[in-house]
């Protein structure tokens, strides 16, 4: 049976296949001009992403006027153009000079050599921040590869084509449905061939989530790092990325040893504190435009959640 696709899911399709092949072309000032203009234009709309990210900013700088969380939004919103301008710019850039760049600054090396000399694999959590392909690009190229996860866009075709930018950047990606083999089990095992782990984690909103406090309200995170890490023996490391006025930080910090299964949501919480540090030290370049707080879906979501409903699909 042929995949439907909706109109929109063909325009995205068309948009990113158009970034990929119009924006990488672009002299660098002028593409940082176009886009943060784009930027600017976005955060006077103010639109429904743009508003969600402006209340979840109030969370994270509760004592923000109305003035300095104007100025929040906007760079937060520059700081998640700019993330998208590097992305249609990454395939037609010199890699290794990315990696000497980052390699320059980079925090926290040790970290990862002693949870590999383990021999148990390593879990690298991250929040959605900065710019993590880059980071991936250096974490690839220093450490011989890692292995992920991504959801399975739709239409296929916008799928592939992450899927082909990603592998080309060196990142072995594993679709998180729509196989056989489930992505946990693969993951157990390059983990048990002592290997890297890198899982995006500051969100899942449904009921496989862990219930965690996050800037002082309830949320849920996802199990799969502490639940890897309790099977396997693997240590998990936290992950700053961020970006500096000229290129990107990336910093290694927090080792987590997750002592067992009823060890999973306490090392889940301690993995959400060390996010909320580092969230709270540049929140500009946390790009959560979706609702996140449990308080802040609709009630019967919220039922939901506490399993009082069936879940809807």
């Amino acid at each position: 049976m042929s995949e439907r696709v909706s109109p929109g899911q063909r325009l995205a399709d068309l948009g990113y296949a158009a970034g990929w092949r119009l924006v990488r072309g672009l002299p660098e000032p002028l593409a940082r001009a176009a886009f943060r203009a784009g930027a600017d234009l976005a955060t006077r709309r103010g639109r429904a992403g743009v508003a969600q990210l402006r209340r979840n900013y109030a969370r994270v700088v509760p004592q923000a006027g109305p003035g300095e969380l104007d100025e929040l939004v906007r760079d937060g919103v520059r700081s998640y153009a700019r993330y998208w301008m590097e992305t249609f710019r990454l395939p037609g850039m010199d890699r290794h000079a990315v990696f000497e760049r980052v390699d320059e600054t980079v925090v926290g090396w040790p970290l990862i050599q002693a949870a590999l000399d383990r021999g148990k694999g390593l879990v690298v959590a991250l929040p959605h921040t900065g710019n993590y392909d880059v980071s991936g690009i250096w974490l690839a190229t220093r450490a011989g590869g890692f292995t992920t996860v991504a959801e399975r866009l739709r239409p296929e075709s916008l799928y592939q084509r992450f899927l082909e930018y990603r592998e080309s950047l060196g990142f072995e990606i594993l679709p998180a449905s729509g196989e056989d083999v489930g992505p946990y089990r693969l993951l157990m095992e390059r983990l048990r061939q002592n290997r890297i782990v890198c899982l995006p984690a500051d969100r899942d909103l449904s009921r496989r989530g862990i219930p965690v406090t996050f800037f002082g309200a309830r949320t849920r995170m996802p199990a799969g790092p502490a639940r890897l890490a309790a099977v396997t023996g693997a240590q998990l490391l936290i992950v700053d990325n961020a970006f500096t006025d000229d290129g990107w930080g990336l910093r290694f910090h927090t080792p987590i040893t997750v002592h067992g299964r009823d060890d999973i949501a306490p090392a889940t919480q301690r993995m959400a504190d060390a996010f909320a540090a580092d969230i709270a030290a540049h929140p500009a370049d946390w790009h959560m435009m979706q609702k996140l707080w449990i308080e802040d879906l609709s009630e019967q979501r919220q039922q939901s959640l506490a399993g009082e409903v069936t879940e809807s699909t």
